[in-house]
């Protein structure tokens, strides 16, 4: 009996909880994937988005479908580490935004809301604030309304866990539609 209980403590011992940081904003189609997190000793410093351009009146928009983080030490742009969770299909990766000095901490979610009969594409762009109070700004879609800010990992941001929309076939497809981050 005592040696259950001491492996409980065990176990219980190796469990991490990490708080979550997340917006109201998000889309809601879709599944939420697997979280991801940067290695020990490193937390995301940069980021980099995976966007598909207006394709107009051809074909059917999803704008922002994938959100890359660069987990490296404190003081480095030496990434050791890109984590992604679930990814769309579509689109090219746009260039790395880095933090000055710091990890990112915080950011807010550009959205476009269901437009009906119309051509979805929910997640659009991200902003993304840094501890040393940089905001970068991606190069995503334009389409949509910033929402709030998410709240603050006051020692950074060390994973990320995304809602994506599998294609649709013929149907219409949004892609990412909203995502959260794990705190250091």
């Amino acid at each position: 009996m005592l040696s259950w209980v001491v492996l409980a403590l065990l176990i219980q011992g190796t469990v991490t909880y990490r708080s979550k940081i997340s917006v109201n904003n998000g889309g809601y189609w879709g599944d939420w994937g697997n979280a991801e997190r940067c290695p020990p000793e490193t937390s995301a410093r940069g980021f980099s988005l995976k966007v598909e351009r207006p394709l107009g009146s051809s074909g059917d928009d999803t704008a922002l479908n994938t959100i890359k983080l660069y987990c490296a030490p404190t003081g480095t742009r030496a990434s050791k580490a890109e984590i992604t969770s679930s990814q769309g299909n579509w689109g090219v990766w746009t260039s790395i935004y880095w933090c000055p000095s710091g990890n990112l901490i915080s950011f807010s979610l550009r959205v476009e809301k269901p437009q009906g009969d119309g051509d979805d594409t929910a997640a659009n762009n991200i902003m993304m604030q840094c501890s040393d109070l940089t905001i970068l700004t991606g190069n995503g879609g334009y389409w949509g309304d910033y929402g709030s800010w998410s709240g603050v990992c006051p020692q950074g941001i060390c994973g990320i866990i995304t809602r994506v929309e599998r294609g649709q076939g013929r149907g219409d497809d949004t892609s990412l539609n909203d995502v959260q981050f794990e705190c250091c």
